[in-house]
């Protein structure tokens, strides 16, 4: 008594735990139907589902089997004809449905040996109500076995192409089978298979089979129980009939007749072995607690109780022993389920989350991809060196200015000559000779850059007669593009010293190109793309393309699923309807007012700092939060837009332009059209860095940079790039069109999202209050009904999750659902209230809406 006092006390502590035990979360499907599975009133509904769909199998099965014939026309029309029209009559005895039912399972699929099935879903359905028939897992795995093997061995035996008893299945795959390897072949690997079966899956079956034998030869009305073991253990009965292998009789049977005391000790064992587990105590104390137990059990037994009352009690201590089992194994299937919750949440912690897990596969293009477009030989000689310095000087000279040092920095395109004056020479003077150095030198495009910030010399920039191309590769490829910590690298040519520039969008944090036309100004914005999709992965930076011309960046078509965003239920990814302009700027800034929203719940300051917290796990994706990536807005021609929709697009753009920065939004915005009724001055104003290709005039490049510079480019990508009130001359990489298309074939080729990334749904700003109308509703309302009252879970994120909506949208099917009743309204952080706790009251009420 003291022994089972001291048992149930500790069951009912270890109970207390179990309950205190927070549910898992429902990260995988596993997790998921583990937390469907504690709804109590869910798993009960459902488990007399599965009994009533297995029984009703069953008389369908049962039925076809003298009907089929009869039915065998009517079943071949359309289910959905076959179920709408009341003049069509079936013989099956559970009508239709049922009819339908067993000549997909049987003539369909497996024949006869979908009975099977009954059995499964009969088993699922008794779980679920708590009541244990067999091990529901390997129940599944037996099963699917089962029928597969049976299906192909039926119709190898009786080979008719409508017979029943193989189904269609083994029908065809004992066709394929027989033309590979012949009647013969198929025969022996169906042999093959189920020996292997037998030897993977019992262990030991020869001494089984022995000891089974052996067990029988000897059998007498004492060890009855112990055959009958033998025959379970050596089909693996138990296997299926409880979670845990049963300890075998016949491991335990010695060659001679055991003794009366042999048996009480051992059923004394095995209650102590289910009463208490081997976690309970150390292995002395048990060894030491099993042995008192045994004696003093045996001692009882022998004195005050007979041979017919040993029987009885054996038979009690067996009934009460299944009884300790199913209640090990539900505590066992608890203690696991806690463990398995510990380690998630313990992975949550410890873990990060890496964004690209989804894309785990993809690579980047490698620079293969793009040509170097070398010239031979030096671009520069040493006879245009010097010539130019006497050149210089000279003219100088001419007009009564000394020099004391002169030196030149040879340039990819330009030559910069830097040049410091005698004490006493006006500045301005130099400045004003800038048209005559270009007369001496015989060249176009000379720039005087007067004083040189931080030199404390005078720069005059020299085109060189043999311009060398910077290729796209060359910047690609270099260490300092290779080792940048930028966030947004984009590398944008190589200076005048011949070093690689490379700026950080993000910093910028927008950027304004112009310029006249076939001066560089596409090719700049491919060599901005392109090296944005070098180094960042599809999930941490999505493209928004408006191309009205409808030609530059349709290239791009290729890695939309990758890369690129757009409008819900819109066809082309690559925007070139004005109209659609309109609504993806309106759509842009209410993505960044909900990522606001998003850092202001996180108490970030930035996408920087929120992206961290969320790859830290310190952000709840139950609460909206999700990974954000940037998104870059390329805007190819600028001035047909707002020559087209004027204040429709520039307030939209300048609102971007003035608070997208800190949520990971960006803008490259290109025009060649540099006049100032295009690029206005709230453009200008929130577009801090501005590049400018060779313009016509003075005019249009004061418009670009506010100062004049632009004017004096000699074009072919020759740019000036003004960033932090610096205004710096480049020579923009080349990537020609080819180029582009490789790396766009490379990246398409690889298996990406299945659409492009959603941006938020254009909404008007006439609003209805009738969303619960039907014509008002989404097409996924009744859908979404339907999930959030099967997983009592009024979520946004579970329906975006469940119906690979984007969030906007799944938020507006939430309001819809709360409008018509189905969920609560908003509790804060908490899920929201599900108003019906089962499906047919839901039914009933989505039929009273229609």
């Amino acid at each position: 008594m003291a022994k089972k006092q001291k048992t149930s006390t500790k069951r009912k502590k270890s109970g207390k735990k179990r309950t205190s035990q927070k549910a898992p979360e429902p990260i995988s499907f596993i997790g998921l139907i583990k937390l469907i599975a504690r709804n109590q009133h869910f798993r009960h509904f459902l488990g007399l589902f599965f009994i009533f769909f297995s029984l009703l199998l069953f008389v369908a099965f049962v039925s076809y089997l003298f009907t089929w014939k009869a039915d065998q026309s009517i079943l071949d029309l359309p289910l959905s004809e076959l179920r709408t029209n009341p003049d069509i009559e079936v013989q099956n005895w559970a009508g239709k449905i049922g009819a339908s039912l067993a000549n997909t399972f049987i003539n369909n699929w497996f024949g006869i040996a979908s009975f099977a099935f009954v059995f499964l879903f009969l088993v699922m359905g008794f779980r679920l109500l708590n009541v244990k028939i067999c091990h529901l897992g390997k129940t599944l795995r037996f099963t699917i076995i089962f029928v597969i093997w049976t299906s192909i061995t039926l119709a190898w035996l009786f080979n008719q192409p409508y017979d029943f008893l193989g189904g269609a299945h083994g029908h065809y795959i004992n066709q394929w089978l027989n033309t590979i390897i012949g009647k013969t072949g198929t025969a022996l690997l169906l042999i093959i298979i189920l020996v292997s079966f037998i030897f993977f899956t019992i262990k030991h079956p020869l001494e089984r089979l022995k000891k089974m034998v052996h067990s029988f030869s000897s059998i007498n009305t004492a060890i009855i129980p112990d055959a009958f073991s033998n025959i379970r253990t050596f089909f693996r009965l138990d296997d299926i009939l409880s979670d845990k292998e049963q300890p075998s009789e016949a491991s335990r049977t010695s060659e001679e007749e055991p003794r009366p005391e042999e048996v009480t000790q051992k059923e004394s064992f095995v209650l102590h072995d289910n009463g208490h587990t081997e976690k309970d105590k150390s292995p002395k104390e048990k060894s030491e607690v099993t042995g008192e137990k045994e004696s003093s059990d045996t001692e009882s037994k022998l004195d005050f109780k007979t041979v017919n009352t040993l029987e009885q009690e054996t038979e009690q201590q067996s009934n009460s022993e299944s009884e300790k089992t199913d209640n090990q194994e539900e505590s066992t299937d608890l203690s696991m389920s806690v463990s398995t919750s510990h380690d998630i949440q313990t992975d949550q912690v410890t873990e990060s989350y890496d964004p690209k897990l989804e894309l785990s596969r993809y690579k980047p293009p490698p620079i293969d991809l793009l040509e170097e477009h070398k010239i031979e030989g030096n671009h520069v000689s040493n006879e245009e060196l010097l010539s130019n310095k006497n050149k210089i000087v000279n003219t100088l000279k001419n007009y009564k200015i000394e020099i004391n040092e002169i030196t030149a920095t040879i340039g990819p395109t330009i030559t910069l000559y830097e040049i410091v004056p005698a004490p006493g020479v006006r500045i301005s003077k130099i400045r004003n000779l800038e048209d005559d150095i270009a007369l001496s030198l015989a060249a176009y495009g000379i720039r005087i850059i007067a004083p040189m910030p931080g030199r404390g010399t005078i720069g005059i920039e020299v085109p060189n007669q043999k311009p060398e191309i910077v290729s796209m590769r060359s910047v690609i490829s270099s260490a300092k593009f290779q080792e940048t910590k930028y966030a947004l690298p984009i590398a944008l040519g190589k200076t005048i010293s011949n070093e690689t520039y490379i700026v950080d969008l993000n910093k910028m944090p927008h950027l304004l190109i112009a310029g006249a036309t076939g001066q560089g100004k596409s090719v700049g914005i491919n060599a901005v793309i392109s090296s944005l999709i070098y180094k960042k992965h599809p999930t941490e930076i999505k493209f928004v393309f408006v191309d009205p011309k409808k030609i530059e960046l349709n290239i791009y078509e290729k890695i939309k699923n990758h890369f690129l965003a757009k409008l819900p239920d819109t066809e082309e990814a690559i925007i070139t309807n004005n109209q659609d302009v309109i609504h993806t700027l309106s759509s842009l800034n209410k993505e960044m007012d909900e990522r606001y929203e998003l850092l202001k719940q996180a108490h970030a300051r930035n996408l920087q700092e929120y992206n961290k917290k969320f790859v830290s796990r310190n952000l709840n994706p139950k609460k909206g939060h999700r990974y954000l990536p940037y998104i870059v807005l390329i805007i190819d021609e600028f001035a047909d837009l707002i020559m087209t929709a004027g204040k429709e697009v520039e307030m939209p753009i300048a609102r971007l332009a003035q608070l997208a920065r800190a949520v990971g939004i960006h803008l490259i915005v290109a025009t060649q059209r540099p006049s100032t009724n295009i690029i206005t001055g709230v453009i200008k104003a929130n577009f801090p860095t501005r590049i400018a290709f060779k313009v016509a005039s003075m005019v249009d490049s004061r418009t670009i940079l506010d100062m004049p510079g632009a004017n004096r480019l000699i074009g072919r990508g020759d740019m000036l790039i003004a960033q932090n009130s610096e205004v710096t001359r480049l020579q923009c990489p080349f990537i020609d069109t080819p180029e582009v298309e490789n790396i766009a074939d490379f990246i398409g080729e690889q298996p990406g999202f299945a659409t492009p990334h959603i941006l938020p749904e254009y909404e008007t700003g006439e609003e209805t209050d009738n969303s619960s109308a039907p014509e008002q509703r989404d097409n996924l309302f009744e859908e979404a009904a339907r999930l959030v009252v099967t997983h009592q879970q009024g979520s946004t994120s579970l329906i975006q999750r469940k119906l690979s909506i984007g969030y906007n949208r799944a938020g507006r099917i939430v309001d819809q659902l709360e409008s018509a009743g189905i969920i609560g309204p908003s509790e804060g952080s908490k899920a929201r209230r599900v108003l019906y706790s089962d499906e047919l009251g839901l039914e009933q009420y989505l039929d009273s809406l229609r």
